[in-house]
């Protein structure tokens, strides 16, 4: 949600910020704008609704010279998307200009205060009101920038990654955040600003991640300063980031949602990588060995997630009381933060979040610590918020993903709980060595299935041709693979606008079954499971109603195959491990549907990849 990058260094700095915007792309956003300082020593402001392509044409005549700026892409809150509440915002002396992600809560009392100064604003923004708050204070306290503004910081309540330019000290940007990620690298006699690594990749690896509460005093040739709202100073270590450009390129293919559909093999054999040993068919995760006490013999778990990551913890659910016989519940972080939940320090919380800075499900960490409960992180981000407040947890390595249609991190989180899972399983004496063995043998043998399953793209890429047509679409599953119709229905709804609905297949007699007829396909999971003449039975139920259905089979079925109007087969595995390829198809099929209807695949409208605010 939203990006910002900033530069100040002896490069000139446009060209890195226009760079650095299109590799924030993928965030989602509704508009653009750069504030630089000239080689005049002036402060100039560019900014337009639309893409980074719109603003490097709208400034393309203008001086777009210096060596110092900050930029953003603007995923509206406050304020229509329009070149007025873009940002970057100005001050009333015109010497400050501001970009900001997040929310400021308390805006509203802010700006009346202001108003009643004499302060004019010229939109309709929380962010502008910060930018005048802060020069109110430097104006009427007559202090440096940095004391107004860590004085305007204690007066705002809500979430902020924020960066300011002075005009008149061009050799200083000061950022600063509270619940919304902000990095600054570290380069050769020049620094940046990003929202994450991405922008910032391609100059430098050394970044330090800021801290909530953090301030940081960005100077020409001088070391970065961090202070707090006290002025005492933090000193934050220097991590270095593990990315290449290769990874945020789309390496020949037209969108980087199928290149990261096409990832998923090798992902998850790097997922696996030093945790699954091959000869001893022994999983070992160095978070169960560090924390075995706590993790073993919980009272419950608690899973809290969003979206995606709410249905790899459904799945992580079924694997979990199954193998480890330890109850589970599954919450989405947004309701879970105000249910007023009854947790103790007998509870394991696990929260899944692909970004690390889902502003909900860090709420929701930050609510379970408060009471005592041992909190376990399962992210993609290195370094991100969540990682960093829980008690332990296990990265998924699957690399950046840049499509806002969640793919491979969902396949990478389902690995981690499935191995997770099998871990603690083994430890308390819950699972049959045998049956131990089989899983994680036939886990480490999902890449090369999904690989042999990826074949059916040109398939499916046809099928999908026949479905564009559709208005509403029904998903159906069973068992483990109910939480993949969610996640099918899901993926169609994002990136294709079409109407679609993930349910239970049992379930679809009580209610969805009314809506069934020709002008709805039905999407249905039917794989050689306990419960796959069950399904079948659905089928037979949906054919009478004149439904076309598309099936994912398991290979060489012989009778939903001939039944359903087209079908998909997957390579035989263990029921437990279906979801893992079941969801290769309906994100081929989510991706074909959209592209044939002519949508922005890796951008869908209205929606940002990180989720930093309420």
């Amino acid at each position: 949600m939203c990006g910002i990058v900033g530069y100040i260094g002896k490069k000139q700095a446009y060209p890195i910020l226009i760079k650095g915007l299109k590799r924030l792309e993928y965030r989602g956003y509704d508009s653009a704008g750069v504030a630089l300082l000239t080689d005049d020593n002036e402060l100039k402001i560019y900014k337009t609704k639309g893409k980074v392509a719109d603003l490097e044409a709208y400034s393309a005549d203008k001086d777009i010279s210096g060596t110092v700026g900050i930029a953003h892409t603007r995923w509206a809150t406050h304020g229509e998307p329009n070149s007025t509440n873009a940002h970057p915002h100005i001050s009333a002396s015109g010497n400050l200009a501001i970009i900001h992600n997040g929310i400021i809560e308390n805006y509203a009392v802010l700006k009346k205060q202001l108003c009643e100064y004499g302060v004019e604003f010229k939109s309709n923004t929380d962010t502008e009101v910060l930018v005048q708050l802060i020069d109110h204070i430097r104006v009427t306290h007559n202090v440096d920038l940095l004391t107004s503004v860590r004085l305007a910081l204690r007066s705002v309540i809500g979430a902020y990654a924020i960066a300011i330019l002075d005009k008149t000290d061009p050799n200083q940007i000061i950022a600063a955040r509270k619940s919304s990620p902000l990095v600054v690298g570290i380069g050769d006699d020049e620094f940046f600003i990003g929202s994450d690594a991405s922008p910032i990749i391609e100059y430098t690896n050394k970044v330090i991640y800021l801290d909530d509460g953090d301030i940081a005093v960005i100077r020409r040739d001088q070391e970065v300063k961090i202070v707090d709202f006290d002025n005492e100073e933090n000193f934050r270590d220097i991590k270095e980031v593990e990315l290449n450009l290769a990874q945020i390129e789309k390496d020949g293919f037209p969108h980087f949602m199928l290149k990261e559909i096409f990832e998923q093999p090798s992902c998850l054999k790097d997922c696996m990588r030093g945790r699954v040993n091959a000869e001893t068919n022994k999983i070992l995760l160095s978070a169960v060995i560090d924390h075995r006490d706590a993790l073993i013999n919980p009272r419950r778990i608690i899973i809290v997630a969003c979206g995606t990551s709410w249905h790899a913890g459904l799945i992580g659910k079924q694997l979990i009381e199954s193998f480890c016989k330890i109850p589970v519940e599954v919450e989405y972080a947004s309701e879970f933060r105000y249910s007023n939940p009854v947790i103790n320090n007998q509870d394991i919380v696990i929260a899944i979040s692909q970004s690390g800075e889902t502003a909900d499900t860090l709420a929701a960490v930050e609510l379970a610590k408060s009471k005592g409960a041992f909190i376990y992180g399962i992210c993609n981000a290195i370094g991100s918020s969540i990682p960093r407040t829980t008690d332990t947890g296990s990265y998924i390595h699957v690399g950046p993903e840049i499509g806002v249609a969640s793919t491979k991190a969902f396949t990478g989180q389902v690995t981690v709980l499935t191995m997770l899972a099998l871990t603690l399983a083994e430890a308390r004496g819950t699972i049959k060595h045998h049956e131990y063995t089989k899983i994680v043998k036939e886990l480490m043998a999902i890449p090369d299935k999904m690989e042999e399953l990826l074949k059916v793209n040109d398939k499916i890429k046809e099928i999908s041709k026949v479905f564009t047509y559709a208005h509403n679409f029904l998903y159906l599953g069973r068992g483990y693979n109910y939480p993949v119709a969610l996640e099918g229905a899901l993926k169609l709804k994002e990136i294709s606008y079409i109407h679609a609905e993930g349910y239970p297949a049992a379930e679809m007699k009580h209610g969805p079954i009314a809506l069934i007829d020709e002008e709805m396909p039905v999407v249905v999971i039917a794989t050689k499971n306990a419960l796959y003449e069950k399904v079948v039975n659905n089928i037979q139920e949906i054919k009478a109603r004149n439904a076309r259905v598309l099936a994912i089979v398991s290979k060489d079925d012989e009778v939903v195959s001939k039944m359903a109007d087209a079908y998909v087969e997957l390579p035989e595995t263990v029921e437990c491990l279906e979801p893992m390829l079941a969801t290769i198809p309906l994100q081929l099929i989510a991706y074909h549907v959209a592209v044939c209807k002519g949508k922005d695949v890796d951008r869908p409208r209205n929606l940002a990849k990180s989720v930093t605010v309420e």
